[in-house]
């Protein structure tokens, strides 16, 4: 017992050392505390003294500067409220009712592009707002001005032609081309010069206002414009002008195609592609050993997504490819990346053309393929084969209008459409069955996924109350078109995946 009393004497000595020591620090800490209190609250006295600010910087952090996005700077940059415009009371007791105006719904034009089509003549291409140039009737004027040592160069002016090439599709904005036609060649004395465009709402939004805006379409240095690039041959047969781009892109659908169109077109072709967000990463690999070769071109369009136009602007882009390679093509081609051209045997492209040289435009068949139906007897190893080796029955459902695409000979074009031109000079063909068509994979080319989904051994059948009939006239094709990439660029896209 007296052995267990020394025990808890012991501990009890112990706990009440231990609670001093805690006391001692606690006291320490809180004086602590109380001079940083006290330090801080000096502060301002303090900073007035030289040499006193060296402790306190460790201590107070310093005061941050004022910045644009601060809310002292975004209060004073807030514009000024329009003032209320009140009622007012009339003759005979009548309330004149007042009309507040604020800002502006779309703007009244959006330049993408301007390009000469001669010596006299110009294209201007861009976004307008629809309501105003469907229910109103803004003007264009053309102005060009000599560059001279004084700024003073003449001047002469012209009536600017509008064109609205997209059929009524737009949205909050729709596709003008402006034609800029003079009496005759300007810009073609070496002094260099510029084309200057003044835009007018001629009272469309406000009857009452004549808004005008003037810009600046072209710029040329001195003895920059060769006259002789109008009438020289072009640099290609054929050329390719693609619709904008976009989405989550399959690389793979986009590697069968360029190398399918690359090897029908020939050597004396070239592509142009526009990148409205679908080039992604794995799409730009497949596109660059063509791109390193000379075969393609490609556009970064992506700011026109700002704007709200039709299906991406789909038709301010091919309008401003109609224009910016207007002298580098005889024959400009216009389809889809899901869309496959074929020539019936014994015919090239070459012949074809040759056959067709007396028309500005011809228009393409469609063959409508299915998505997701495939061979049975691919079931299993369908992943490794290209989508128009395996995707295989055709839609044969009769009394339907198909879309159909086309091909124009640019230089007899000023504007341009997705299905066809409406704005050409000389005769276009429509009946071109048996010579040319095109098989259309619609919905493949966003699909990151494996197509085929349902399979058939059977020639025909009717899937989803739709006839299928087998087609196997591109399947046939796909061995020497792997060849053909091979041979090409190498086996640098044989890795690609969906």
């Amino acid at each position: 017992m007296a052995k267990e009393k020394e025990t808890k004497e012991k501990g009890l000595f112990v706990g009440l050392a231990w609670n001093c020591g805690d006391m001692k620090l606690l006291l320490t800490f809180l004086f602590f505390l109380c001079s940083l209190a006290t330090i801080i609250q000096l502060h301002p006295y303090l900073t007035s003294v030289p040499h006193t600010t060296t402790l306190l910087s460790c201590l107070v952090p310093p005061t941050p500067e004022p910045t644009a996005n601060s809310s002292s700077t975004s209060v004073a940059t807030t514009p000024t409220p329009h003032p209320m415009k009140r009622d007012q009371m009339g003759p005979d007791s009548v309330f004149k009712r007042s009309f507040n105006l604020v800002g502006s719904a779309a703007y009244l034009f959006i330049q993408m592009s301007a390009y000469r089509g001669g010596t006299n003549t110009f294209a201007v291409i861009g976004l307008a707002s629809k309501p105003l140039h469907v229910f109103a009737k803004p003007q264009f004027k053309c102005e060009w001005i000599d560059n001279t040592d004084n700024g003073n160069g003449s001047s002469v002016s012209v009536d600017g032609y509008k064109i609205l090439p997209d059929w009524g599709y737009g949205r909050v904005y729709t596709v003008v081309v402006v034609n800029c036609t003079f009496d005759k060649p300007v810009g073609l004395n070496g002094l260099g010069g510029k084309l200057v465009v003044h835009a007018s709402t001629n009272g469309g939004g406000d009857r009452d206002v004549d808004s005008v805006e003037s810009f600046v379409a072209i710029e040329e240095e001195p003895s920059s414009v060769n006259g002789s690039v109008f009438t020289a041959p072009p640099d290609y047969d054929y050329l390719y002008c693609g619709s904008p781009l976009y989405g989550n892109l399959s690389p793979q659908r986009i590697r069968e195609w360029i190398v399918y169109h690359v090897k029908l077109f020939g050597r004396r072709a070239h592509f142009v592609i526009y990148d409205a967000g679908g080039i992604h990463a794995a799409v730009m690999d497949v596109l660059r050993p063509w791109i390193e070769i000379g075969a393609v071109t490609l556009h970064d369009i992506r700011d026109q997504e700002r704007f709200d136009g039709y299906y991406h602007n789909q038709f301010l882009v091919v309008n401003d490819c109609l224009h910016r390679y207007r002298f580098n093509a005889k024959w400009m081609f216009f389809f889809d990346v899901d869309e496959f051209v074929y020539l019936e045997p014994g015919l090239t492209i070459d012949s074809l053309l040759k056959e067709l040289e007396g028309y500005t435009q011809f228009t393409i068949e469609q063959m409508p393929m299915s998505n997701k139906i495939c061979l049975a007897d691919d079931k299993g190893k369908s992943w490794r084969m290209w989508g128009f080796e395996k995707l295989v029955y055709r839609d044969v459902k009769r009394g339907i209008r198909r879309d159909r695409k086309y091909a124009i000979q640019p230089r007899y074009a000023f504007a341009t459409g997705v299905h066809m031109s409406q704005n050409i000079a000389g005769k276009s063909l429509h009946k071109t069955e048996g010579r040319i068509k095109y098989f259309h994979y619609h919905g493949t080319i966003a699909n990151r996924r494996e197509p085929c989904s349902e399979f058939s051994n059977t020639t025909e059948l009717r899937f989803d109350r739709t006839p299928y009939m087998l087609d196997e006239t591109l399947r046939r094709l796909a061995g020497s078109i792997k060849r053909f990439e091979l041979k090409t660029i190498g086996d640098r896209l044989v890795h690609t995946r969906q």
